[in-house]
């Protein structure tokens, strides 16, 4: 029997590529829920959730998942701090997978990423920097995707949000050896583009992924959401889901 979907956003761009696809990944979003519906009624006849909605929706969402012991994928970004805090503590009571990419070739991305930063560390001559473009109506800024790729490079050199510096303009001096910095573009219907360059002397690391097809997302959130239907409670990223290890 394929499992059935609680899906949250279904009127989005990412909710409608996870509809066209679900009967290919063992999923019926039987419950495709928008802005305005309200989910009470329908969370018990699903065996999993979804989330591709607007922040303001994902606490109450997953707050009435973990009260009725429903697994949750969450692919909706752009939360506050506090927010976050308050979604991960739920995942303590159900498994949740919270990724800011589905793709695999991302989370491959991620990977590597995690191992360039290991070998070009603090003590290396390269300079750190992530650049991203999406289409233009993407509403937050950096993506989920660069927001994950920054906590990669601030953990690998022990830095903090205080040395991020997103965009540049004026005198601002000479570049800081403690620095990261993070640039976001915005245009047309580009789907996803994410570069992760460490600049050194005389050589240049280029590491880029780039998305032309929105479907590739939608098959890794199915995925994510048979996976983590088969898990303890917890939080989970796709690189759990993957099977991928720095």
């Amino acid at each position: 029997m394929p499992k059935k979907i609680l899906l949250s956003g279904a009127k989005g761009r990412m909710g409608q590529a996870i509809q066209s696809i679900a009967h290919n990944h063992d999923c019926l979003i039987s419950h495709p829920i928008d802005l305005g519906d309200d989910p009470s009624p329908l969370i018990e006849q699903c065996d999993a959730v979804i989330d591709f909605s607007l922040r303001d929706a994902t606490l109450p969402l997953a707050n009435l998942a973990a009260d009725h012991g429903k697994p949750m994928v969450i692919g909706t970004t752009g939360h506050e701090n506090e927010e976050k805090e308050k979604i991960t503590r739920l995942s303590e009571r159900i498994p949740m997978v919270w990724a800011g990419n589905f793709s695999t070739g991302v989370n491959l991305l991620f990977f590597l990423t995690q191992k360039a930063a290991e070998v070009l560390d603090g003590k290396s001559d390269f300079d750190p920097e992530v650049i991203e473009m999406h289409h233009r109506l993407k509403k937050d800024a950096p993506s989920g995707t660069a927001d994950r790729l920054l906590e990669i490079l601030k953990e690998s050199r022990n830095l903090t949000d205080d040395e991020l510096v997103h965009g540049r303009q004026g005198m601002v001096g000479e570049r800081k050896d403690n620095e990261i910095g993070s640039h976001a573009l915005r245009g047309g219907d580009v789907v996803g583009e994410h570069t992760v360059m460490f600049a050194g002397s005389g050589e240049r690391i280029e590491l880029t992924h780039r998305a032309t097809d929105r479907v590739i997302f939608a098959a890794g959130a199915l995925r994510a959401t048979n996976w983590v239907t088969t898990q303890p409670p917890g939080l989970y990223s796709m690189q759990d889901v993957l099977g991928l290890t720095a």
